[in-house]
Parts: C-alpha cells; sequence; structure tokens
C-alpha cells in the first residue's frame, strides 16, 4: 500500500513545476519553490517568479505569455512548445519526464480563474499515468490514486474526496465513514475529517484526495 506524507517546510522536492495562478504565498509552497532541484516554470508564471528574485532552471511554453524582456533575458532556457493540443502546464509536466524527473510538485496551478483550477486538478489524473504528481497550493495538497492507499494526517484535518470513476468508496480513520459507496458527483465525498494521524482510501477507480493545511 502506497504511503502519502503530508509536505512540510523541511520538505526537499527533486522537482517542481510552477504554473500561472495564484503565485504561493503559503510557507510550505514557498520553501517547496525554493528548495527544489529542478524548478520548472510555465512562461506565463516566469513575470512573477522574476520578480520574486527566483530563476527556474527552464521554462516552458507556447511562449504568448511571456514579456519581450523576458524572452530576452531567459532565451538560454526557453523551450517553446507551440502545439495547442495542451496546456502550459501539461507542456511542462511532459517536458519534466522528457529529463527523466518524475517524481513532481505542481505548485501555483490555482487561482485567478475557476475554469483554469479544476481543469488544472482535473489533469492530475492525466499525469499519474505517466509520473507522480502532486499538487501544493496555499491552503493544501491535492493526490490522485486509482488503489488503496495510507495518507498522512493530523488531528481534525479537513479531507475531501472527488471520485473521477464511478467505483467503490471506502475510507478508514475519517470523521464521516464511508463504505463501499459510489459517488456521482464531486461535492458527494467533500469535507470530511481526520480523526487520527493518517487515513485510508479504498478504491479502484480515478480518485482525487484533498488534504487541507
Amino acid at each position: 500500500m502506497k504511503k502519502y506524507t503530508l509536505p512540510s517546510i523541511e520538505t526537499y522536492n527533486r522537482t517542481a513545476i510552477l504554473a500561472n495562478g495564484e503565485f504561493p504565498s503559503h510557507p510550505i509552497a514557498l520553501s517547496i519553490l525554493d528548495n527544489c532541484n529542478y524548478l520548472v516554470c510555465c512562461d506565463g508564471a516566469i513575470n512573477n517568479l522574476a520578480a520574486s528574485g527566483r530563476i527556474p532552471d527552464a521554462i516552458v511554453g507556447d511562449c504568448d505569455s511571456l514579456s519581450d524582456e523576458n524572452k530576452i533575458r531567459f532565451n538560454n532556457i526557453i523551450h517553446r512548445i507551440t502545439e495547442q493540443d495542451t496546456n502550459d502546464l501539461t507542456k511542462a509536466v511532459h517536458f519534466c519526464i522528457q529529463q527523466g524527473k518524475k517524481e513532481i510538485t505542481i505548485l501555483g496551478a490555482t487561482g485567478k480563474r475557476e475554469d483554469h483550477t479544476i481543469a488544472n486538478v482535473s489533469l492530475l489524473c492525466e499525469y499519474m499515468k505517466i509520473c507522480e504528481a502532486e499538487m501544493v497550493t496555499d491552503y493544501g495538497i491535492f493526490n490522485t490514486i486509482d488503489c488503496t492507499s495510507l495518507f498522512e494526517s493530523s488531528l481534525e484535518q479537513q479531507i475531501s474526496i472527488f471520485c473521477i470513476d464511478e467505483v467503490n468508496i471506502t475510507s478508514h480513520n475519517l470523521l464521516y465513514p464511508i463504505k463501499n459507496k459510489v459517488f456521482t458527483n464531486w461535492w458527494q465525498a467533500s469535507l470530511n475529517e481526520a480523526i487520527t494521524d493518517e487515513f485510508i482510501i479504498e478504491t479502484n477507480g480515478r480518485t482525487i484526495v484533498y488534504r487541507a493545511f
């Protein structure tokens, strides 16, 4: 059974992607941004990243959001991908995989526009086929699973479960128990709560688990 730990300000992440949503402000998200070994920036996010004094290892995207100044400044690390079948976040994920980096933390993927937020969170279910990706926001962490998994938690931590596939879900160590239940809408398994320092979700379909900070 795979265990998903909780990130902390001591967390060391080998690879991180910064998307063009709200720039991270939570101490954990900022710690990941500062301590990752390899940072890929979606092209639209480089303006805020550079303004914060941070420099990525690579900038990936269709480059339609890059300022003229940054096109010149970062010319040697820009990787332009012109196809429009995927968004810049997905381009960045595939770029990381091509570099042999398959454990990825995604930052800055929520906020600003709700449609982008929903799309980016749902994309985690696509990425799980090709890498191990998690999404850390200023408010919590999203993980995707398709088999029974163990999650590190804290007492009274807020937990939400979002089922992409209509499969039986069973929980252990949550305040509101779930027993072989099929959920047909995203809201139905949201707003639960951990009652100990770890909990288990049993599933055999694509499932997104959110743990609030």
